[in-house]
């Protein structure tokens, strides 16, 4: 079965396996999981993911969730830009998730950041997913 949004269906095999507190979850890889999951790690809400190479140009992440207290770090994540429906913003309109508690992941010429990273370089792109 193929997939249209790789991107959405690691958001939700993420947020799936946070719902019934699992450790780790897999999902198949490509560059752009790999820079968002990147970010994840830089900003704290994963613990970090491995790297497995089946050969045939096939990788697959293991990705290890954080919890705190026993509740998810990550209390919601949700794509934004959608093979539907792509979803631009300029540095000046950079949206702010929870009031800058939360960061929201752009795609920039610059490579895969998060918006308070995008306002820094000056640069604007498509958004994402908002992750609070």
């Amino acid at each position: 079965m193929s997939v249209n949004d790789p991107l959405g269906d690691m958001l939700t095999r993420i947020r799936n396996a946070q719902m019934r507190r699992k450790n780790k979850v897999k999902t198949p890889g490509s560059r752009l999981r790999q820079h968002v999951l990147d970010v994840l790690k830089d900003e704290g809400y994963i613990r970090g993911y491995a790297s497995t190479d089946f050969g045939n140009g096939r990788t697959e992440f293991e990705i290890e969730l954080k919890y705190f207290d026993g509740e998810p770090v990550i209390r919601q994540i949700e794509r934004v830009s959608k093979p539907g429906r792509r979803v631009y913003s300029a540095v000046t309109n950079m949206p702010r998730v929870a009031n800058g508690l939360g960061i929201t992941i752009v795609s920039t010429p610059k490579g895969v950041m998060a918006d308070h990273s995008a306002r820094e370089q000056n640069v604007g792109g498509e958004v994402l997913c908002r992750v609070f």
